[in-house]
């Protein structure tokens, strides 16, 4: 952890310098002038703008055309010398300290082999002799075609001295060697635990551990310090703000993680807004106690609700399924929570007016989260706004109960792109109807809020937008798109990542649209929008990203 304090020390340093800032009176009233500026109204259409003018508490007082007087008497002037000017993109799912910690341990997302994976991991752990732990994420055996789960004996093979605990790209797996199950005291006698499951072979731990199995190893690994969580607090924030991302929703906050957002609120360096879903409902209450949080740090950060998990994930057979899954028979997926407890969770947490979002991958998964709002909703009246995080898998007979029940469908399109072969694979062409179905859910009248699930993909938003509208991948594949009946328009994918994901976080009134009352939270970019083609999206350039009214990411020339 040698490299990890010089920088923290190096990073605290530049806060430090940063506070003389922070703590200079705030400027009156700004114009931001000269821009390709545009934004949506609450029905989706675009409003375009030529300038903007901002209070002095940071938030959006004026839009003004081209023929409109500009106001003489302001203490800021920005020329945005013609650039496209859009509001901030709002992540409605996203890891904060899972991203940060990736981008500081080993990151395997690049990998495209198993060869590949194993040649990183040794050059890591020779580059890091003194670490305890090879702690690292994002191997993806489906982009490997490997056709099975890496083992323990690959990894013994090349670091048979320390343990090694690596997580698989979606959260849902992890693969490890032979010393971490030695530090875990896990043996051919350890049994899996509900909802989890100790892949084998021979009648032996293989190396893979699934869903709540993973937890296994909670007490064995070493938890990182304090100055090491702000690091990895601080490095999420600037990988967020160069990718126009001024709002995210983290799902699945500790109280660890509570404690780095409050450590830099205090000191005037929480520079996105987080909307924070607590990681079960021990840290809820750990966290906000009786009741959700009110915005703290001019509208940075707030406790909004409760994130629960029904079902794993489809890369690791976790995904829960109303039918076997096509390529293992044997198998429907791992049921994280039964329905009984399922609804005395999301019970526990509306009594208190905290809203719940739930991860629900399969058919069935989603059938069951529909049924307990269907239930629940008879006793919780009012807005309630009922979150399905991912939805990836829904029977096309469930879609309809998504707007019956008002419940918010919060999707990720970028995993369409990633899963299409293994989804297919999963579950054979003809159960394929419901699968990553955003127009369908749109036509059914279903709120999306869109996002990108980080460190699982990339926090880029254009790469999603694109995916929206095109159902291709980056090299353009499948040409015309998959289940091309789902693409959506431009304006509804633009939505979804904005106006929709600050609604389904109650925060409409304050983000997600720039307009008079709500922050000056926006990203000037090399091209228009609206103009540009899906392949020009996905390659956007982000030149500067500004909250509240100023800015926080200059790109470098």
């Amino acid at each position: 952890m040698g490299v990890l304090l010089n920088r923290a020390i190096a990073s605290f340093c530049a806060i430090a310098i940063g506070i003389f800032v922070t703590l200079t009176p705030a400027h009156a009233d700004s114009l931001v002038d000269n821009v390709n500026g545009m934004t949506l109204d609450g029905e989706g259409q675009v409003i375009r703008f030529t300038g903007m003018v901002i209070d002095e508490e940071g938030r959006v007082k004026q839009l003004l055309g081209r023929r409109d007087k500009r106001p003489q008497n302001v203490d800021f002037g920005f020329d945005g010398e013609g650039k496209t000017l859009i509001p901030g993109f709002v992540d409605a799912h996203g890891h904060v300290m899972g991203m940060g910690f990736a981008a500081l341990t080993l990151d395997l997302t690049d990998t495209k082999s198993l060869d590949e994976a194993l040649a990183k991991i040794r050059a890591y752990a020779r580059e890091f002799p003194n670490r305890q732990w090879i702690i690292g994420s994002g191997w993806n055996q489906e982009v490997w075609g490997l056709g099975r789960f890496p083992t323990a004996a690959e990894l013994d093979a090349i670091v048979p001295d320390r343990p090694v605990f690596l997580s698989r790209v979606d959260g849902h797996a992890v693969w490890v060697n032979s010393a971490a199950m030695k530090a875990a005291a896990i043996t051919s006698s350890t049994k899996s635990p509900s909802g989890g499951s100790i892949e084998r072979l021979a009648g032996k731990p293989s190396g893979i551990f699934v869903d709540k199995a993973e937890g296994l190893f909670d007490e064995a690994i070493p938890q990182p310090r304090p100055i090491e969580r702000d690091l990895a607090l601080m490095e999420a924030q600037e990988i967020l703000l160069a990718h126009g991302v001024t709002a995210i929703a983290d799902m699945g906050t500790t109280i660890k993680d509570w404690q780095s957002f409050r450590r830099a609120g205090d000191i005037g360096q929480l520079k996105i807004r987080i909307i924070s879903y607590a990681a079960e409902i021990d840290n809820m209450i750990a966290i906000a106690g009786p009741r959700p949080s009110p915005w703290l740090y001019d509208d940075r950060l707030k406790l909004a609700g409760v994130k629960l998990y029904v079902d794993g994930a489809l890369g690791s057979r976790g995904a829960l399924l109303k039918q076997p899954y096509a390529d293992k028979p044997d198998q429907s997926g791992l049921a994280l929570l039964s329905s009984v407890q399922l609804k005395n969770k999301m019970s526990r947490a509306a009594m208190s007016g905290f809203q719940t979002a739930v991860h629900a991958i399969g058919d069935r998964a989603n059938d069951e989260v529909l049924s307990a709002v269907e239930e629940l909703g008879v006793t919780y009246k009012g807005d309630r706004r009922w979150r399905v995080e991912h939805a990836q898998i829904v029977d096309p007979a469930d879609i309809p109960r998504f707007a019956r029940t008002g419940t918010i469908a919060s999707m990720q399109p970028v995993h369409q792109t990633s899963d299409r072969l293994m989804a297919e694979a999963r579950l054979g062409p003809n159960r394929l109807g419901g699968a990553y179905a955003w127009k369908s859910m749109h036509d059914s009248g279903v709120r999306l809020a869109f996002g990108t699930d980080v460190p699982v993909e990339s926090s880029y938003p254009f790469a999603g937008l694109a995916a929206a509208i095109t159902r291709e991948d980056a090299n353009g594949q499948p040409f015309g798109g998959w289940l091309p009946h789902e693409r959506l328009t431009r304006e509804q994918a633009w939505k979804a990542y904005t106006l929709g994901a600050a609604f389904a976080s109650f925060a409409e009134d304050r983000i997600g649209s720039l307009e008079p009352g709500k922050r000056a939270d926006f990203v000037i970019i090399d091209e228009d929008i609206m103009l540009a083609t899906p392949q020009q999206i996905r390659h956007m350039n982000v030149l500067q990203t500004w909250i509240g009214g100023k800015p926080e990411y200059v790109r470098k020339p």
